[in-house]
């Protein structure tokens, strides 16, 4: 029985998914910096403008970008803030990541729809 086109490009995307996630667990114990880029909304407008595959878009752009940024993540370190009574500063880390990862991807796809 062949696999059929969905299941490989799920199949990849769930590897890119786990090497993303990977890739963030490395850089975070290692550097303990963390950058935000306007990666996915160039991913997007190079997809929208540029003839970026929609398998490719979906392999970089929801496997390795979704594995390397999970949400699940921002939340552990949110509560993590709460626990140790940074109240304050938990709410700002995750209103202002929220605000800073959408005004990246839209900077992004407008980065892309200019060239």
């Amino acid at each position: 029985m062949s696999s059929s086109p969905t299941f490989t490009l799920a199949l990849v995307v769930a590897l890119a998914g786990g090497a993303g996630a990977v890739l963030r667990a490395l850089l975070i114990h290692h550097v303990g910096v963390r950058r935000d880029d306007p990666l996915l909304g160039i991913l997007t407008g190079l997809s929208l403008y540029h003839g970026l595959g929609s398998h490719l878009l979906a392999v970089i752009g929801v496997g390795l970008c979704g594995g390397y940024t999970t949400w699940s993540t921002a939340s552990w370190e949110t509560i993590h803030l709460l626990y140790n009574g940074h109240r304050t500063e938990a709410f700002v880390y995750t209103v202002g990541g929220l605000a800073v990862c959408l005004g990246a991807a839209a900077g992004g796809i407008g980065l892309m729809a200019l060239v």
